[in-house]
């Protein structure tokens, strides 16, 4: 008896000192989950804008750009060089710039090593041009898609999509803005002045092991990656000199995971004039704007002479203390620093009236669909290249629940259309969420109701796809792929990923 007392000591003695063990280990990792660069950052760096895109107009009208996914090095930090990939360069790519009515044609060259695509966020256009999976450019190829942009004035974006490769190929740096122009906007008194005071702001979280990135996650997040520090365009410490009353900036979320909440350092208001899918039917004060991985928006912010004020990502509540402390909600960032000149231009008034939303109010929906969200896929499965899960009738409005279902962060993006958000947990949706979107947070337990239409062109043969735009949940499996057909057509067969190009 006395030696079965001594055994049950030591084994409760080990007991402890694993427990123990385990409790500090998960008490460190608890605390140093949190990042915050608030007050630490120098704003060393002059801004970066991404050129705009040149390029030429042929006979018929058709303006013709010309992408190439390279390799290269850039210094982001001092004296090191470190290999990302970009477009037209080593990092990024240019802003490409169209406007409504006008045919374009893009020549996608790869000289990477690796097969790529080239996908247009927000892009209404043909299934075969939407630059998808199903459209990778192999080493070597060149893939030339062309279409009539047919769309409000919006702020799109352009990025890589190969299937189980995305969150790599965006981390690298393959990402730009796709600016579409419309007659009615050019009417406002906006600022639009490109570089001057309307200004491209992609913002990327980032980490560096020595000159090179790490894109390493965290053991107990479930995320994806989560970095240490924020660029924009490509600029660490970044700042910008202001010369104007009113500066309009476009918000980019080009990060694969992370989810911002932005605001500006001293609480001071501003004018949400755009989302995803172009302007609001008019402005809209308010000193946060939500941006998960994929959305815009754009906001025009007011600047007094001679001061300085930092675009900053707040803290955010997922409902949730594992996800919240785990998945980024509790991190915040010092982004941007605006610098106002001493004198500045005068900037006229916003309008009172912005836009027209182009997107369907739901009720004229003649079907709804449900898609419950897991990181082990949507509705129960795994994407699947060569299954159409869901088959849409081209002109038709449509309903769509989507359902948070695993309590952690997701979004759900939908290629080729824009949507009207209905509801949000059985209530009417508030802020940025009332206008045009193609990408919508879905925090854990919610479950949103979006409704928009399909207008083709009809292709049974070649999907869309839907997707969380958390890209480690995309590579992972979350996404599915629909078509358009014409009415009583049937879906056809969808090959398992050939590359385009010659």
């Amino acid at each position: 008896m006395s030696r079965f007392k001594r055994v049950l000591v030591v084994l409760g003695s080990v007991a402890a000192v694993f427990l123990a063990a385990v409790g500090g280990v998960f008490a460190w990792q608890w605390t140093g989950a949190e990042v915050s660069t608030v007050g630490q950052v120098s704003f060393r760096n002059a801004l970066k804008v991404p050129p705009l895109a040149p390029s030429t107009v042929e006979k018929d009208g058709t303006r013709v750009f010309s992408l190439r996914m390279q390799a290269g090095t850039t210094e982001f930090q001092p004296g090191l060089r470190t290999p990302p990939w970009g477009f037209n360069g080593s990092y990024l790519g240019p802003t490409l710039r169209a406007r409504r009515g006008e045919k374009v044609r893009v020549q996608v060259e790869n000289t990477l090593p690796e097969a790529s695509s080239v996908h247009w966020h927000g892009m209404h256009l043909p299934a075969t041009m939407d630059g998808g999976p199903h459209q990778e450019v192999a080493p070597g190829a060149t893939w030339t898609p062309y279409w009539k942009i047919d769309q409000p004035a919006a702020t799109l974006w352009y990025h890589p999509h190969p299937h189980g490769k995305t969150e790599t190929h965006v981390q690298r740096g393959l990402a730009g803005m796709f600016l579409v122009d419309a007659a009615k906007s050019d009417a406002l008194k906006l600022p639009k002045r490109y570089g001057v005071d309307d200004l491209p702001v992609a913002v990327q979280d980032v980490s560096f092991d020595g000159a090179d990135f790490d894109h390493g996650r965290s053991l107990l997040g479930s995320t994806g990656f989560l970095g240490e520090r924020t660029m924009v365009n490509g600029t660490l410490d970044p700042y910008r000199v202001v010369g104007d009353e009113l500066v309009r900036l476009r918000l980019l979320n080009a990060s694969t995971a992370r989810i911002y909440d932005f605001g500006f350092a001293d609480d001071r208001e501003f004018a949400l004039v755009a989302t995803d899918g172009g302007l609001l039917e008019k402005p809209d004060a308010m000193r946060r704007v939500q941006l998960s991985p994929g959305e815009r928006a754009e906001v025009v912010v007011r600047m007094r002479a001679g001061e300085r004020t930092v675009l900053r990502s707040f803290p955010q509540d997922y409902k949730d203390a594992w996800h919240q402390r785990f998945g980024g909600g509790d991190d915040s960032f010092d982004v941007l620093e605006l610098r106002a000149r001493k004198v500045l231009r005068k900037s006229p008034q916003l309008p009172s009236v912005l836009g027209v939303l182009e997107v369907p109010q739901g009720a004229e929906a003649v079907q709804g669909r449900y898609f419950g969200l897991r990181m082990t896929g949507i509705n129960g499965r795994k994407m699947d290249m060569g299954r159409v899960d869901e088959t849409v009738t081209r002109g038709s409005v449509e309903t769509w629940t989507v359902r948070n279902e695993d309590g952690m962060p997701h979004n759900f993006h939908v290629h080729d259309v824009q949507f009207r958000v209905l509801e949000i947990d059985g209530r009417p949706p508030t802020g940025m969420l009332r206008d045009a979107k193609d990408t919508v947070f879905v925090p854990g337990g919610s479950t949103v109701k979006l409704a928009m239409r399909f207008e083709g062109p009809a292709d049974p043969d070649t999907p869309y796809m839907y997707h969380c735009h958390l890209l480690y949940h995309e590579d992972f499996g979350m996404m599915g792929q629909f078509v358009v057909v014409e009415k009583g057509q049937r879906a056809g067969t969808v090959t398992g990923g050939a590359h385009a190009g010659h």
